[in-house]
């Protein structure tokens, strides 16, 4: 049975299927931010910050969640 299979494939390598490209993560943080900032809620920006406190949009974060709660 393998001969077989081997045999109709004509001998030629299997493709892998094509896999798309990773996507970039700093676009991804942006498009959290820019939802974030789309609500325009405390809730909002404190999970963005809590999932991405590190990232330099944080601090914009911080500074929104500061303006909403004066």
């Amino acid at each position: 049975m393998i001969g077989k299979a081997n045999a109709e494939d004509g001998g030629k390598a299997r493709r892998a299927p094509s896999v798309p490209p990773a996507r970039d993560p700093s676009a991804a943080v942006a498009e959290e931010y820019e939802l974030a900032r789309q609500k325009g809620t405390a809730e909002a920006f404190e999970l963005f910050i809590a999932r991405h406190g590190d990232d330099p949009l944080a601090e914009k974060a911080r500074a929104e969640l500061k303006r909403l709660s004066r």
